[in-house]
């Protein structure tokens, strides 16, 4: 069976979107499929329309009428009108020469609408994937409000998608339930979770070169490592650090990434007092590296706000610390308890209260031995049941499943 795999955007650009990504299409092939992707416009910096990466075509779409169109671009929808149409376009035309056997279209809803355009003038199967709500992540960047029509549009828009296509695969049971509450069959909705490389993500010994560099030597580590978003709620960790240091002043906080929040985060250690030698806010790190910084944290902490999207949706990140050995500390709230069983595979606290934050950090400052089993039952489930190697086998079922609803 032949795939093509409709992308937001794909490597060479590192995000969680473009790891789950590859992790499907390289698996998919070792499983016997043959894969080609094709991202939307939205991957930028096109230097060829087709390339090949880890031995998997790579197809580009350009946005060959926005150019003429720009002065209406700004229009409600005008401007994502004019993207599914370019891309419904180019997946014909991939989808014909590759001679494929079935669409794969993985979130915004715009590719999905793109691939059902498509689909539906070459007669083929397709599968919808979503990861997230837009419109959910729309809302906390600020871009329109819940209760705004935009808010209501969208999800109008990705309701009548699923009810189009021939198969929905969705990340977590968050999600899942919520696509069944809108009226979509359960037979129809299928859970592929998040995995993680296990041998990328393995337990080590602390990188001693990067502990000198950093000056961590002695100091125990509590460490967080993705997306500088509000949701984040990388401001509850740091008030709740204020609080920590003044029990254990020689613990360090150290926070590796980047995002819309950063400037403002910054600026709050400073309104609370706590510098370099407290809080280092270290950027973006090459993702090679990123195993190496997981090394040197005694404990993640992964203080999500709670929203509708928190609730919804799993986060990577923390599996990536489990997997390494770590012990993790999430808010307790849908989508991290989809991942974490307090006090077996990491520790739930309450959201949105540094009161509650500071006391788990520190009570799992001072029990060792409780990290360590912690950490390492989370290593056991995490090889278990998120390998991607064994996720991915249940994407067979899946597209036979559609093939079926399509032919019926």
């Amino acid at each position: 069976m032949k795939i093509l795999h409709v992308l937001d955007h794909s490597l060479p650009y590192f995000s969680g979107y473009t790891f789950r990504s590859r992790a499907i299409l390289e698996n998919q092939v070792a499983h016997g499929f043959e894969v080609v992707a094709l991202t939307s416009p939205k991957h930028e910096k096109i230097s060829s329309m087709k390339e090949t990466i880890s031995g998997i075509p790579y197809y580009r779409c350009r946005n060959e009428h926005g150019v003429f169109l720009k002065p209406f671009l700004t229009r409600s929808f005008f401007k994502e009108a004019v993207l599914v149409r370019d891309l419904a376009k180019r997946i014909e035309e991939v989808a014909v020469e590759e001679k494929v056997d079935l669409i794969h279209s993985h979130s915004p809803s715009l590719n999905g609408a793109a691939a059902v355009l498509a689909a539906r003038k070459i007669k083929l199967p397709v599968v919808y994937e979503a990861r997230a709500f837009w419109e959910d992540a729309a809302v906390d960047h600020g871009t329109f409000a819940e209760s705004s029509m935009k808010y209501k549009i969208s999800r109008w828009i990705e309701t009548r998608l699923f009810r189009k296509v021939d198969g929905v695969v969705t990340i977590c049971e968050g999600l899942r339930r919520e696509i069944v509450s809108r009226g979509i069959p359960e037979q129809k909705v299928s859970v592929i979770v998040n995995g993680v490389e296990l041998d990328t993500f393995s337990p080590r010994s602390k990188s001693a070169s990067l502990e000198k560099d950093l000056g961590l030597e002695g100091r125990f580590v509590v460490g967080f490592l993705g997306s500088f978003y509000y949701y984040e709620g990388l401001d509850i960790l740091l008030k709740a650090f204020r609080k920590v240091i003044e029990h254990v002043p020689d613990s360090l906080l150290l926070l590796v990434g980047d995002g819309t929040t950063r400037t403002n985060m910054e600026s709050l250690a400073r309104r609370l007092g706590l510098g370099q030698e407290q809080v280092r806010f270290l950027g973006n790190v090459p993702h090679k590296e990123v195993p190496e910084y997981y090394s040197v944290m005694d404990l993640l902490v992964y203080p999500r706000k709670r929203i509708r999207l928190t609730e919804l949706v799993t986060p990577l990140k923390p599996l990536e610390a489990m997997c390494m050995g770590k012990t993790v500390a999430g808010s307790r709230i849908g989508g991290i308890e989809e991942l974490v069983q307090d006090g077996k595979t990491g520790v739930l606290f309450p959201p949105d209260d540094p009161e509650s934050l500071a006391h788990t950090i520190l009570y799992l400052i001072k029990d060792p031995d409780r990290r360590k089993r912690i950490g390492e039952e989370a290593r056991r489930v995490v090889c278990e049941s998120r390998n991607w190697g064994k996720i991915t086998e249940r994407y067979s079922a899946i597209y036979e499943n559609a093939i079926r609803n399509h032919s019926a």
